[in-house]
C-alpha cells in the first residue's frame, strides 16, 4: 500500500483550523442577530451587510435596536462607535508580536478582523511560526463564520425562527464564555493583577456609568497596572 504523506498546513491554513473554536462560538450569536434584525424588520441582504461592514457583535445588537426605535443616524452613529472604543486597544498590543520584517499584509487589513476573541487567541499564540499569515487565517475563519450564522439567521426567521426569543436568550452567553476561555490560559500569579484591577473598575463603574465607558475605564486602568508592572518584571 502507498501512502501519501500528509503536507503541512501553510500559515493561512493553520490560522484557519486554529480559528474552529471561534467559528463554534461565533456562528450562533451571528444567527441570533439574524433573527433579531428579521424582528426588527432587516431582510437577510441587509442584516448580512451589517454584519458584513459593521462586524462587531454587541454594537450590532445595539445598531437594530436603535435602528427600530427611530433614533437619529448620528445618535447610532455615536453609540456604535463608543462601544467599538476599546478596539483602539487591542492593535497597538499585538503590534509588537507580528514581524516587523518582510511584511505582506497591509495593516488596516489585519485591524478590520480584530474582534475581542481573535484578538485573544492572536495574543496567546502569536510567535516566531505563526505571524500574520496565520492571523489572516484565524480573521477569515472567525468572519466566515459571522456571515454564514447571519444568513441562516434570515433565513431561519422566513421559517418563523422569530417566535422563538428564548433561543436569543440562550446564546447571548456565548461570546463572554468563549472570550473568558481563550484568556484565562494567559493568566498566571505574575500576572493577574492587571486583569483583577480592571475587573474591579469594571464592575464599579458599571453601577453608575454605561457599560461601554466602565468598559473602556477598565481598560485604562488595567493598562496602566500593567505598565507599572513592567520595569519591575524587567528588573527581576
Amino acid at each position: 500500500m502507498v501512502t501519501i504523506p500528509s503536507r503541512p498546513l501553510s500559515g493561512f491554513g493553520r490560522g484557519l483550523a486554529d480559528s474552529a473554536s471561534l467559528m463554534l462560538g461565533y456562528f450562533p450569536i451571528a444567527l441570533s442577530f439574524g433573527l433579531l434584525a428579521a424582528a426588527n424588520g432587516l431582510t437577510p441582504v441587509q442584516a448580512l451587510l451589517v454584519s458584513a461592514v459593521v462586524y462587531a457583535g454587541a454594537s450590532q445588537f445595539a445598531l437594530v435596536s436603535l435602528l427600530a426605535a427611530a433614533a437619529s443616524p448620528w445618535s447610532v452613529i455615536g453609540a456604535v462607535a463608543a462601544m467599538n472604543l476599546r478596539h483602539l486597544f487591542y492593535g497597538p498590543a499585538l503590534l509588537p508580536r507580528l514581524p516587523q520584517q518582510g511584511r505582506k499584509l497591509p495593516r488596516p487589513l489585519i485591524a478590520f478582523g480584530l474582534t475581542d476573541e481573535v484578538f485573544a487567541l492572536a495574543f496567546a499564540r502569536l510567535g516566531p511560526d505563526k505571524g500574520e499569515v496565520w492571523l489572516l487565517g484565524v480573521q477569515a475563519g472567525a468572519y466566515g463564520a459571522w456571515l454564514a450564522g447571519t444568513v441562516c439567521g434570515g433565513l431561519l426567521a422566513d421559517l418563523g425562527g422569530t417566535r422563538w426569543p428564548e433561543v436569543q436568550a440562550a446564546l447571548s452567553f456565548v461570546l463572554p464564555a468563549l472570550f473568558l476561555a481563550l484568556l484565562l490560559p494567559l493568566l498566571r500569579r505574575d500576572t493577574l493583577a492587571p486583569p483583577l484591577a480592571a475587573a474591579g473598575v469594571a464592575l464599579l463603574a458599571a453601577a453608575v456609568l454605561p457599560g461601554h465607558v466602565a468598559l473602556l475605564l477598565a481598560m485604562v486602568v488595567g493598562g496602566t497596572v500593567a505598565a507599572l508592572q513592567q520595569p519591575e518584571d524587567q528588573h527581576e
